[in-house]
C-alpha cells in the first residue's frame, strides 16, 4: 500500500466510523461544552496549488470528511485554516464556511495588497482572521505602508492574525502585530526547535508575551516540535510553562487535521488525549476547548 492509498483509506475509514446510526444523533464527548477545534485544513487534489509551496498533498481532505471528523470526536465547531499550498485562493475554504455557517469559521491567507472589499466579503462568509505562515519565508516588513494598511483593515474587521514561524523569530515578529491592535494567535506551541526543546531561547521569548493581553497560543501539532517520547515530553513541559505564563484563557486547542506531512503519525483522538495530559484540570480544559475559542473566533455572534 503506497502513501496515497494509505491516506485515502485512513480518511475514508474515519468517515465511516463517524456516521451515527440512522436516526440517532451522535452523543457529545464533552457534555456541557461546545468544544471547538481551532486548527484544521480542507482541500482536494483538484484545486490549483500555489506556485511557491513546501508540500503538495496527494489525497483529499474534504469538507464532508472534516465535519465527520468533528462528529466522531465530539467537537461542536471547527476553525478552518487556509493551507499554505493553496496560496491566496481561499475559495474552497469559503465554500466550506457557507455549508456550515453556524459550525465553522475561517482564517484566510491574503496578500497585504488585498482590498477592503475583498476582506469584507470574506468576513461576511465567516472569515475571522488572517494567517501568516512564515515557515521558509522571510519576515514581513510590518512597518511599510502596505502592511500598515493591511493590518489596519484587519483591525477594522475585528480580525485576528495567526502566526506560524519558528520560535526564534517570534520575538521580532509579534511586537509590531501587537502594536497594530490586532489579537495575535501563535500556532503549534510556538514551533519550538525539536533539537532544543523548551530550552529554545525563542520559546522563552514567547513566554514573555504572557504578561500582556494580546497573544494566544495553540496547543496543537505537537509532532511538529518533536517526535516520539522526546517530543511528548517537550509538549508536556511546554504546555505547563504556557499555562503558567498565559493562563488557560489565552490557550487554544487544535486537531491540526489532517496532519499534513504527519498523516500516518497522528490523529485528532490522539491530540485530544494529549490535551488531557497537557492540561489535567477539567475546568481549564473547558476554558481552552469552549469559552476562549467561542469568543476569539466569534462563534458567540
Amino acid at each position: 500500500m503506497n502513501r496515497r492509498t494509505f491516506c485515502r483509506s485512513l480518511l475514508a475509514g474515519g468517515l465511516a466510523l463517524a456516521l451515527p446510526e440512522r436516526g440517532r444523533a451522535a452523543e457529545p464527548a464533552f457534555p456541557g461544552i461546545a468544544a471547538v477545534d481551532t486548527h484544521a485544513h480542507v482541500f482536494t487534489r483538484a484545486l490549483a496549488l500555489a506556485g511557491e509551496r513546501r508540500y503538495a498533498p496527494d489525497y483529499d481532505a474534504s469538507i464532508a470528511d472534516y465535519l465527520a471528523m468533528l462528529d466522531r470526536n465530539g467537537m461542536a465547531r471547527g476553525v478552518l485554516i487556509q493551507p499554505s499550498f493553496l496560496g491566496t485562493d481561499n475559495g474552497y475554504m469559503v465554500s466550506a464556511l457557507r455549508q456550515a455557517p453556524e459550525r465553522l469559521r475561517g482564517i484566510a491567507v491574503l496578500a497585504p495588497e488585498a482590498e477592503a472589499g475583498t476582506m469584507r466579503a470574506l468576513a461576511e462568509a465567516g472569515v475571522v482572521g488572517l494567517r501568516l505562515n512564515l515557515i521558509g519565508r522571510p519576515d514581513p516588513d510590518f512597518g511599510t505602508p502596505v502592511w500598515q494598511g493591511h493590518l489596519a483593515r484587519a483591525k477594522d474587521l475585528g480580525w485576528q492574525i495567526e502566526v506560524q514561524a519558528e520560535a526564534r523569530r517570534l520575538g521580532r515578529l509579534l511586537p509590531p502585530l501587537i502594536a497594530a491592535g490586532v489579537p495575535v494567535v501563535v500556532d503549534h506551541f510556538g514551533r519550538i526547535d525539536p533539537a532544543l526543546g523548551i530550552a529554545d531561547p525563542g520559546f522563552a521569548q514567547l513566554l514573555g508575551f504572557g504578561a500582556g493581553g494580546g497573544v494566544w497560543v495553540k496547543l496543537s501539532g505537537a509532532y511538529r516540535i518533536g517526535s516520539g517520547e522526546a517530543g511528548r515530553q517537550t509538549a508536556r513541559a511546554a504546555a505547563e510553562r504556557l499555562r503558567a505564563s498565559f493562563g488557560a484563557r489565552r490557550l487554544l486547542w487544535g486537531s491540526d487535521w489532517p496532519h499534513t506531512q504527519f498523516e500516518t503519525q497522528a490523529s485528532p483522538a490522539e491530540a485530544l488525549r494529549g490535551l488531557e495530559a497537557w492540561v489535567p484540570d477539567a475546568a481549564e480544559r473547558r476554558i481552552i476547548l469552549g469559552d476562549t475559542p467561542a469568543k476569539l473566533f466569534r462563534f458567540d455572534r
